[in-house]
């Protein structure tokens, strides 16, 4: 038997503690001021100890309701964005991928027609973020291609996919010469170019540096004339084939390739195997 106490005079305490005050409290719980007071008697009858002080016309916490507070607050707020995920899940089945926005919008998203047609019983439901807050969301999978600030055990579960290129692209007059010339970076996955060089073995010798948050950000300036920009070759095949890109020194493998990352539900059910399976088949030609 568990020696807890109620979990709804810990949802009180948490309130307060997070609002400063019984009455504030009380609002965003819809429960009237003696109710609330009421539970936080309650738990600090159960904990043996007060857990506020009293400041001015507000409560302030103490050495123990502090700790207690330190301890509650992330365990509610993993169970609120948790039921919030199986709400999801349950009003809007499906799987929930999660990938960056120039993936999704360059590469994934392109092709779902394709997977529909296969598929029509499994519908997609993609989260996109920039790389730096890639993590997370919930996902059943997670599609990224560096994996080097992820913990072992994350490297250790990833699927393979995809293998991946990476070649600096430009457009087809831009000429700058010497310091002039732009390197155009990813804010997030600055790594990128240093990692072409080593296995390329070519230094461009590039100036001065721009830097966007987001791939397809990087693609459009080189586009625009602004510069080299350092691209995987799938997220770029559009502008290299109508000839607004052009990519002078061809595409570097990369070590590892594009991988999924299977969330807290596993990469085991049906519908998740049957999407990677189709993933690997769509990309794998390049």
């Amino acid at each position: 038997m568990r020696s807890l106490p109620p979990l709804s005079a810990l949802k009180t305490f948490e309130a307060i503690a997070r609002t400063g005050s019984v009455t504030a409290a009380a609002q965003e719980l819809h429960r009237t001021h003696g109710a609330v007071s009421r539970q936080l008697r309650l738990l600090q009858e159960h904990a043996g100890t007060p857990l506020f002080d009293k400041q001015g016309t507000g409560l302030r916490l103490n050495e123990h309701g502090a700790a207690l507070h330190a301890l509650t607050r992330p365990l509610f707020d993993q169970l609120e964005a948790g039921y919030a995920g199986i709400v999801q899940r349950a009003r809007h089945p499906g799987l929930h991928v999660a990938c960056s926005a120039s993936f999704a919008m360059r590469c994934l998203v392109p092709r779902l027609g394709d997977f529909y047609r296969q598929r029509p019983d499994i519908r997609i439901r993609l989260s996109m973020t920039s790389a730096r807050e890639l993590r997370g969301e919930g996902a059943d999978l997670l599609i990224a291609w560096d994996l080097a600030t992820y913990p072992q055990a994350d490297r250790a579960a990833a699927i393979p996919l995809a293998p991946v290129a990476f070649g600096p692209v430009h457009a087809p007059r831009y000429r700058a010469r010497g310091a002039a010339r732009v390197r155009i970076a990813h804010d997030f996955t600055t790594s990128a170019w240093t990692q072409w060089q080593a296995l390329s073995g070519i230094d461009l010798k590039l100036g001065r540096e721009l830097a966007f948050p987001h791939t397809h950000l990087c693609v459009e300036a080189a586009v625009s004339g602004l510069g080299v920009a350092l691209a995987e070759q799938r997220l770029v095949r559009k502008e290299l084939d109508d000839g607004t890109l052009v990519a002078p020194h061809g595409f570097t493998r990369f070590p590892g390739g594009l991988m999924a990352l299977p969330g807290a539900r596993g990469a085991d059910g049906p519908q998740a195997q049957a999407f990677i399976a189709w993933l690997r088949q769509a990309l794998g030609g390049g």
